[in-house]
């Protein structure tokens, strides 16, 4: 109990630090006005494509109902994960940079908290703003079961949902650590957005003729396992495979706060 209320004393540090200063308001503000530019133009093209898949059936004859999962869900979760690309750097970049800038990591070091406390704690709190961007961004989606008269299936939703904050917690796990190694926080989010961005491009390896080398770095990439979890297919090996890469990250920032700790 004591650990849990040490994680949770640094989680509300943390979120202090977010809402007392603009990092959490623009990056909820981007986020919501994103998430909703994106959903307007997907269910008003959504809305065009019915109207002419109507028309069509009345001269035609055929079937005229679309997935407004595939045409307006999948494409939305998948926009937003670049948005993640470059908004996780913002809420990364201070965790442990500002400490040291400020001469406090010292404080933490001296005090009862373990690092693995403090790194447990400081990836729980960027990771409770980004879900709480992600549940403020589902807003607009929760709107459709009032005003449609055939609302989408709830399992793709909240799959990708999961896939967005599987792959938003790869990135802020590696932004976590990134920021343990310098004192400048303009330079940790720099690192983490080259870094994030490395491992985004990894998945463009794939092709139907990729060689096996190819195709085990293609499954390295993050946005490949995110690609069935929009589509609604929960796939253990993805959930596996981000959960791998949160605790890679969470264990390498441990290793460099220790690090740092024996070098003073």
């Amino acid at each position: 109990m004591t650990a849990l209320r040490n994680v949770a004393a640094i989680v509300q540090k943390e979120w202090h630090h977010y809402f007392g200063s603009p990092i959490a308001w623009v990056a909820l503000f981007v986020w919501t006005l994103l998430f909703g530019i994106f959903f307007y133009f997907g269910i008003t093209f959504f809305l065009e494509m019915s109207m002419r898949a109507s028309q069509q059936a009345m001269q035609y004859g055929g079937p005229t109902r679309l997935s407004l999962n595939e045409m307006l869900i999948r494409p939305v979760i998948q926009n937003m994960a670049v948005v993640a690309l470059f908004i996780a750097p913002m809420l990364t970049m201070r965790l442990f940079a500002e400490e040291k800038r400020q001469g406090t990591l010292e404080l933490l070091a001296t005090s009862p908290l373990s690092d693995l406390q403090v790194v447990i704690g400081k990836f729980l709190s960027a990771s409770g703003l980004y879900l709480l961007m992600i549940l403020a961004g589902l807003v607009n989606v929760a709107l459709m079961w009032t005003y449609t008269e055939n609302p989408p299936e709830w399992a793709p939703i909240v799959t990708g949902a999961l896939g967005l904050l599987l792959l938003g917690g790869s990135f802020l796990a590696m932004g976590t650590f990134v920021s343990t190694l310098t004192r400048n926080q303009i330079v940790a989010g720099i690192l983490s957005f080259c870094l994030f961005l490395g491992m985004w491009t990894l998945g463009w390896a794939d092709s139907p003729t990729a060689g096996p080398v190819m195709k085990a770095v293609s499954y390295l990439g993050v946005t490949s396992h995110l690609e069935d979890l929009a589509k609604g297919v929960l796939d253990l090996k993805d959930i596996v495979f981000y959960l791998s890469v949160i605790i890679f990250g969470l264990f390498l920032a441990h290793q460099s706060i220790e690090s740092q700790r024996w070098r003073a």
